[in-house]
């Protein structure tokens, strides 16, 4: 008889394992079957991209996106809101035309920056100077007054155009070496000039303004073709652009051979006072454990060069192309599903920072957070983030995810916290568990990161629902997995530089007021 029993004990336990293994590969299924055979990926992004446009922090088009986003979850019934958290300056871009007039009529290629000062709809007309090799800041002193009615060239002549990887291709080893030494050179004294003013790259804008320049010009290169990075200017009332390098070097060597360009800057914008920061936030209720909590981080702001497409409209449409499938196939999860689409993380973090800070009672019952945020290309790496144990639960998780998608992904662990970067370092900071689902690069650092060339076009659709389909299937094996996961942290290494141990970032409060 007791033979019989440990025989039906261990028979339960087989059945009771077969079942939950078949329950999860039909789930699975489901799963990639639904986002291959009826993706949204493709309408997703139009609408938020082409549509909506970028996503600034404080501009209309941020909240247009998360009106946009609140619709899309209703049709799917899933319920969201808009989390207000801060407020921040309001602007809104127009209209920006820069053109040579003199010596000759072209239009140049380049764009206002974030919350430029309006120039109206006339524009300001006007020659431009550069600036020389100073010997200290008294020979700067100096030089100053020559700068007003005139727009200033604030950055260096690129010697070169082409990007690194072309001279490799086409350049005698020679050559390729030459540019490289003379450019580092170039770049060096470039900074050191710029130092011996008196000021640096940024607090001499304001100098400049208070000269009189007419406007700033600048040409922040990205080391591709055709590409500029695009931020912020730095003027209270001046117009502040960016030309790329193709036409800055143009105007540059007009200028220095002594022909006088003039060019013609329009660009139009909205101030509008102070304006709320949101994050937006979806939720679907877990039926058994529902104060235990798996998010689906991506951030939803976005520089505004271009349409912010994989920085971060990418990781945008993944969390919800991912929320959508599992509402539709496991509608009744064992724990809590927040989808977090963050406000202002080109900011420092600052939305996902203000969630963790005003939710404590739900980074308490984080289970994980998946976060999605470096661009197009199908995830490649993942860290275990620091926690001593995430090697148990997350290769348990991964198991299910098919092997097509996992072939790609090196796994490290237990890794360490990431100190600031993407949003999932505001929830390692707190101690949940989060982890970054690191894309491979598609060229992100030079071609699309905060550029004029982040557009729909640059997303690789096949690797987006690959990411999709490995968020939903991570998502729902951490919903029901009959364990917490596990916060042990590791025993933090020594910093080399400093022969002293590393300890654990510390939770760091957002900005909640800013841009002004």
């Amino acid at each position: 008889m007791k033979l019989n029993l440990h025989f039906l004990v261990a028979l339960m336990f087989i059945v009771s394992f077969t079942v939950t293994a078949q329950d999860t590969k039909t789930i699975v299924d489901a799963i990639v079957k639904e986002a291959n055979e009826n993706s949204q990926l493709e309408e997703l992004a139009h609408e938020l991209l082409d549509e909506i446009g970028p996503r600034l922090v404080g501009t209309p088009q941020m909240k247009d996106a998360a009106d946009w986003a609140l619709e899309k979850y209703k049709s799917w019934g899933i319920n969201a809101e808009i989390q207000n958290y801060g407020t921040w300056r309001g602007w809104e871009r127009g209209i920006t035309h820069i053109d040579m007039v003199s010596p000759r009529v072209q239009s140049l290629k380049g764009t206002q920056l974030a919350w430029n000062p309006s120039t109206g709809p006339n524009g300001v007309t006007a020659g431009l100077i550069t600036m020389p090799t100073f010997k200290d800041s008294i020979a700067f002193t100096k030089w100053l007054p020559s700068v007003k009615g005139k727009f200033v060239m604030v950055s260096m002549n690129q010697p070169t155009g082409r990007p690194d990887y072309n001279w490799e291709e086409f350049a005698t080893e020679e050559s390729f070496t030459k540019m490289k030494e003379n450019r580092e050179a170039q770049t060096k004294e470039w900074r050191e000039n710029i130092n011996r003013t008196g000021y640096n790259s940024r607090t001499i804008i304001a100098a400049l303004e208070d000269a009189g320049a007419a406007g700033i010009v600048a040409s922040n290169w990205s080391r591709g073709f055709g590409v500029n990075k695009i931020f912020s200017a730095r003027t209270k009332k001046i117009p502040t652009v960016d030309i790329e390098l193709e036409d800055y070097g143009m105007l540059y060597r007009l200028v220095e051979s002594g022909k006088s360009p003039k060019i013609k800057v329009v660009a139009e914008s909205k101030e509008l006072g102070t304006v709320p920061t949101f994050n937006t936030i979806a939720e679907i209720k877990g039926n058994e454990k529902p104060d235990e909590y798996v998010i689906l981080s991506a951030h939803f702001d976005s520089w505004d060069g271009g349409t912010g497409a994989t920085d971060n409209g990418t990781g945008t449409i993944i969390m919800m192309e991912a929320a959508r499938i599992l509402k539709k196939i496991y509608p009744n999860p064992k724990r809590t599903i927040i989808v977090g689409l963050w406000g202002s993380e080109e900011q420092g973090l600052n939305g996902s920072r203000a969630y963790v800070e005003d939710n404590p009672e739900i980074v308490e019952g984080v289970q994980a957070v998946f976060n999605q945020d470096n661009g197009t290309g199908r995830v490649v790496r993942m860290s275990g983030g620091g926690f001593l144990n995430s090697y148990e639960y997350l290769s348990r998780w991964l198991s299910a995810v098919p092997n097509d998608i996992t072939k790609h992904i090196e796994t490290t662990f237990p890794g360490t916290p990431a100190r600031g970067g993407s949003d999932y370092a505001s929830f390692q900071a707190a101690g949940a568990p989060a982890f970054s689902l690191s894309s491979l690069n598609w060229s992100y650092w030079n071609y699309t990161w905060h550029t004029n060339r982040d557009t729909y076009d640059k997303i690789i659709f096949d690797d987006v629902r690959n990411n999709a389909i490995l968020t939903a299937v991570l998502a729902y094996m951490a919903s029901e997995d009959p364990e917490k996961s596990s916060r042990v942290k590791r025993i933090m290494p020594v910093n080399n530089r400093t022969g002293k141990q590393r300890e654990w970032p510390s939770p760091r409060s957002p900005q909640r007021e800013g841009g002004n």
